[in-house]
């Protein structure tokens, strides 16, 4: 069979089992999820879904979430959404009524919560930027590596230009996709956004200090697309019909243009250099607590959807140093959960269900993948989800300590983690201490994860519940001297 065959086969089989294309409004996703929008959640069949070869777990929040892992995910989508484009349903009154009442109820929803809303929105601004950051860190990491060996000198220039293009630009990109989230003409955003970048802001003084190209980076240009988001909504209510056309988006770069020159690149420059002040002195001065927090907290952070705010504090920081030190921290919590699930591995000889469970998910959470572990086998549990973050603890924590001794590890892009995280890091030492001191890390983080959940990650009644086998038919009392039933054929296991 075929790539393409297979990712097909995978959506035509997902497609039935979420109630089919009409119950689907939306389809998108993320680095590892399929995210769809549903318009009836009963009509989902969420074990048959679960015992698919190539889901690794579903996640419920605002969408209906499907792991699939990355680049799985990325092939699948499109399959699916042509599979519901197909089918194209003819809709009736009713049908419309209830996807009116629907949207309404979400929209309620959203509006109750809009500091979450606020943050899937800076979500939905970055999280597109991940596939360019990713391929450039990885290039940028190849030439670091050709540059210190001296191995094609004629190469490395063209290679230095291919991986940092992108981040010269990055501001632009970040204002077409702030202007498109909050809904104005995406192209005004990455007009607006542009002006950061361009090398004339040079001969520009401000607060008696001279603008330099840049100066503000992701923070100033997201801030100059929402006020020029605001400037172009404000115009098509007030100018003629007549003349929106022409009057629209001279006044929208006009305005916004002015503002972020003499304004919004001062302070969104002095903010951003805060920002990365803040995390050297952060490491710094209290390496080994900071890590120990971050390392512990972050899965906690995940689970709440409140990692999405750190999002544009790593590009501010790639933007600025070269990488962001904070990911390699992060990434911790990982290493904590594959230590968890190995220690539940051997604490559960006898539950064949969740041991076939942890062996199809570790490959993953090796390489970052994390979700497949924290749905299907530390958080049902309990306990070890609170160990597997007390292994992410350590791990950052001894992350964090190599950085107060002056051995700072960052990551030039955001997204993959684990093992997946190699090819992109980099820092202020050779790329082999790097590489070593990461290394440790994660195997801090498996030890600690594995130890805490070996002797505290469950409790006698936990382990008399869970520790059972799950392949054994039951056993039926039998009354003296009656004969013993002929046992019922038992059905096949999906």
């Amino acid at each position: 069979m075929s790539t393409d065959d297979k990712n097909r086969a995978i959506a035509a089989a997902i497609l039935p089992l979420v109630g089919g294309a009409g119950n689907i409004s939306s389809v998108a996703h993320c680095m590892t999820r399929l995210r769809l929008g549903l318009r009836d959640r009963s009509l989902v069949q969420d074990e048959a879904l679960k015992a698919l070869p190539s889901v690794m777990g579903v996640v419920e929040d605002d969408t209906y979430q499907i792991v699939l892992g990355p680049g799985t995910v990325a092939r699948v989508t499109p399959e699916l959404e042509a599979l519901v484009a197909e089918a194209a349903p003819q809709h009736t009154a009713e049908e419309l009524a209830d996807r009116g009442a629907a949207l309404k109820a979400a929209r309620k929803e959203r509006n109750a919560t809009p500091f979450k809303l606020f943050l899937r929105r800076i979500a939905n601004i970055f999280v597109p930027l991940i596939p360019a950051l990713i391929g450039c860190g990885i290039i940028a990491g190849l030439n670091g590596l050709l540059v210190n060996l001296g191995w094609l000198p004629g190469i490395t220039p063209a290679l230095a230009a291919i991986a940092s293009g992108f981040m010269a630009l990055i501001a632009v990109f970040v204002g077409h996709n702030t202007a498109k989230e909050f809904g104005g003409t995406a192209i005004l955003g990455g007009a607006v956004a542009s002006i950061i970048v361009f090398a004339g802001v040079a001969k520009i003084d401000v607060f008696g200090q001279t603008l330099s190209p840049g100066q503000g980076g992701v923070l100033g240009a997201l801030g100059a697309a929402v006020l020029a988001v605001y400037v172009e909504k404000w115009c098509r209510r007030w100018v003629p019909e007549s003349l929106d056309v022409l009057v629209t988006p001279t006044l929208t770069v006009l305005i916004s243009g002015l503002v972020t020159v003499f304004g919004l690149m001062f302070v969104a420059g002095e903010i951003s250099r805060a920002i990365g002040d803040f995390a050297d002195w952060l490491l710094a001065n209290a390496g080994a607590g900071a890590g120990f927090l971050l390392g512990g907290l972050f899965l906690p952070l995940v689970m709440l959807g409140l990692h999405q705010a750190l999002i544009p504090i790593h590009t501010t920081l790639i933007e600025q140093q070269g990488y962001t030190v904070l990911l390699p921290i992060l990434a911790m919590a990982g290493a904590g959960q594959v230590g968890a699930a190995m220690a539940v591995y051997l604490k559960l000889p006898r539950n064949g269900s969740i041991r076939r469970t942890i062996k199809s998910a570790l490959p993953a959470g090796f390489l970052g993948v994390g979700e497949p572990l924290i749905y299907g086998v530390s958080l049902p549990l309990g306990r070890p989800f609170v160990t597997a973050c007390v292994g992410g603890a350590f791990g950052g924590g001894f992350v964090g300590l190599f950085s107060m001794l002056g051995d700072s590890v960052g990551s030039t892009a955001i997204g993959p983690s684990g093992w997946a995280l190699f090819p992109l890091l980099d820092g202020n030492k050779g790329l082999g201490e790097t590489i070593a001191i990461y290394a440790g890390g994660l195997l801090v983080g498996y030890a600690a994860g594995f130890v805490a959940t070996y002797f505290w990650g469950f409790s006698k009644e936990l382990l008399e519940e869970f520790d059972v086998d799950t392949e054994a038919p039951a056993e039926v009392p039998v009354a003296a001297g009656t004969p013993a039933p002929h046992p019922e054929p038992e059905p096949a296991k999906v």
